[in-house]
């Protein structure tokens, strides 16, 4: 099935998926799914557990081969051309990989070694510090925080400087300090140029990450766009006045403090009217 398709910019999609579909006997997993995603851009794969997102995951990282439809990642076919997907892929899992006897270089250059990498030492040193690790450098990764070592997991992953990366629910289990570091950390890829398509549920973490999000729901996609777009699907708000409160995660920071907003005013010290 031929799915060069192109985007609205005329650039062919570094993703394209075309009628997945995947099946278990009797259970249909997925059910005809079908999405782009744009070069150099966070694309959210958003649905509620069992909804088909880590079989999606799968069948693109070729770790799944699909019962029909199509799919092509940085131009190749992800079954006639496998060696060539894996090739210009890193797929980051709900786990962080990392060795916790070893420290966080020594992992990154036994990653850069066996990718058989010039100077695996540079650029162990080179993501240390994109990641802000560099402190921890030498610690063992059994001493690290949960995001630390979501951040390290997400550094090794892009040894090699692969164009795509996956993210299967990368927050999973993450305090709320730990999943904003993540979230910075994925930030940071796209402003590289990394193609970025993760897996949640978290409709907060889609939110605020995607450039576009695509809702899977019993093995289909029922709604895909940008933010903006997605809430215009819903009829205009009744426009009411009432007392700002602030949300869970604004009194969290503005307890035990954000490094990252150090010295801003938090949001709890302003009190404020405005409509729903």
């Amino acid at each position: 099935m031929n799915i060069q398709t192109t985007t609205e910019q005329g650039h062919v999609p570094v993703i394209q998926v075309q009628g997945l579909e995947k099946s278990y006997k009797e259970l249909h997993v997925l059910r005809g799914v079908d999405f782009d995603v744009a070069r150099g851009s966070i694309f959210a794969l958003l649905g509620s557990n069992g909804a088909g997102k880590t079989t999606v995951v799968r069948i693109l990282s070729t770790l799944l081969k699909p019962d029909a439809g199509a799919a092509r990642v940085n131009g190749f076919d992800v079954v006639t051309q496998a060696a060539r997907v894996r090739e210009s892929i890193s797929l980051t899992g709900q786990f962080a990989a990392v060795d916790e006897i070893l420290s966080g270089r020594e992992n990154l250059v036994l990653v850069a070694r066996l990718r058989h990498l010039r100077d695996p030492g540079r650029i162990a040193d080179d993501l240390l510090a994109r990641f802000a690790l560099t402190d921890a450098a030498a610690r063992k990764v059994s001493t690290y925080s949960g995001g630390m070592r979501r951040r390290l997991d997400i550094a090794m992953s892009l040894i090699g400087n692969p164009p795509v990366i996956f993210l299967d629910e990368p927050t999973t289990g993450l305090d709320p300090q730990a999943r904003l570091e993540v979230w910075q950390a994925v930030r940071e890829l796209a402003r590289q140029g990394t193609t970025v398509l993760l897996t949640t549920q978290y409709l907060d973490e889609a939110e605020q990450l995607a450039d576009r999000i695509a809702v899977l729901h019993q093995g289909r996609i029922i709604a895909n766009g940008t933010l903006p777009e997605l809430k215009q699907l819903l009829p205009p708000a009744k426009v009411e006045y009432v007392e700002k409160q602030p949300t869970l995660e604004e009194v969290f920071l503005a307890i035990v403090g954000d490094d990252s907003t150090a010295g801003a005013p938090t949001p709890t010290t302003r009190a404020t009217k405005e409509a729903r």
